[in-house]
């Protein structure tokens, strides 16, 4: 059992780190590093078991690791076509297709390099693959924490609840994805307010070129029409980021109390990077999400994910110079 030694001692790490700051990327790596080490003291015990029957299972691992890659391509294919379809082909929209055409690319790649084996598609294939597991590893890291992440309950009382902007229909019309923050942040407020005093909701969002009154503007008669309490609506309405909603509204939380707790509300694709960016920016809270139409989530996913590959650049970009030079090496041995 010392084979599952790293894998046990990855997940305690996990789970003190959990304890004292769950809005870390960090966390989501070192789960994801948790599992793989698991699972390779799996494998490399059933294949050295010299028994038939752990080949088998091995080997049926094997298979259903490539019957995945296959069932993703196949799935994220028919998602692109249905974002194309509902939502047009706008770039952002375009990105499970995106994502289904690279996964394609480095399998025939790596393919055709171990068929042919030149020097130049040998070094080529390497660094591709070695990209390729290096992602697909922090994405399935990502996903699985995010998941982890939206499912943890809210245990503190709050003075604020704060509720993310994300752009207007016709340039003064709560779209669904806005709709669905704003009844989340209802029924969040409504159980904090059982717990204590109610807290004061700041709707969040400036306007932007193409709308006619801020978002946080629109935010907070959609809510007043519903019957919730005029007076305790906030606005803030300059940002136009998810850093300037976090960050503006920061200042009106620590202005009215210097001590505040809030709960941030976005959408439940978004919560975990909007949660990144609050520990970034120095919010002292935690984000819950909203739901999301199943079509949208996939394509939204891989955005967010693309967002926080970019937060992370520097170490991003060395792993990547550090497949390439793998691939190099690869080259010149031939």
């Amino acid at each position: 059992m010392v084979i599952y030694a790293p894998a046990a001692l990855l997940f305690l790490v996990f789970c003190w780190r959990m304890v004292r700051e769950r809005r870390r990327f960090g966390n989501a790596v070192l789960l994801g590093l948790a599992a793989l080490c698991g699972l390779a003291a799996w494998m490399y015990q059933l294949v050295t078991a010299g028994s038939t029957s752990g080949r088998v299972v091995a080997a049926a691992l094997l298979g259903l690791g490539a019957l995945g890659i296959l069932v993703l391509v196949c799935l994220l294919f028919l998602n692109g076509l249905n974002m194309v379809r509902k939502e047009g082909r706008s770039p952002t929209n375009l990105l499970s297709l995106m994502g289904a055409v690279c996964v394609v690319a480095v399998v025939a790649l790596v393919i055709t390099a171990a068929v042919l084996r030149t020097p130049v598609l040998v070094g080529v294939g390497v660094a591709a693959l070695g990209l390729a597991c290096y992602l697909s590893f922090l994405f399935l890291s990502f996903v699985v924490y995010a998941f982890l992440y939206g499912r943890m309950r809210i245990r503190r009382k709050a003075d604020f609840v704060v509720v993310l902007g994300s752009g207007l229909i016709g340039g003064s019309k709560v779209p669904p994805l806005l709709a669905s923050r704003l009844l989340r942040a209802q029924e969040v407020h409504t159980l904090l307010s059982k717990r204590g005093d109610a807290p004061v909701l700041i709707a969040s969002g400036g306007q932007g070129p193409d709308e006619k009154l801020p978002e946080s503007h629109a935010m907070a008669d959609f809510l007043t029409e519903r019957g919730f309490p005029a007076d305790l609506i906030e606005r803030e309405d300059r940002s136009t980021t998810t850093e300037e909603n976090l960050r503006f509204s920061k200042a009106i939380m620590e202005k009215t109390d210097p001590g505040y707790r809030c709960v941030v509300v976005t959408n439940n694709y978004h919560a975990f990077r909007a949660a990144l960016t609050a520990r970034r920016v120095g919010v002292r809270g935690q984000v819950v999400g909203s739901t999301t139409a199943a079509y949208f989530w996939p394509n939204a996913t891989i955005r967010e994910f693309a967002a926080v590959l970019v937060a992370y650049k520097r170490t991003n970009i060395a792993m990547s110079l550090f497949f390439v030079l793998c691939g190099v090496l690869a080259w010149a041995t031939r």
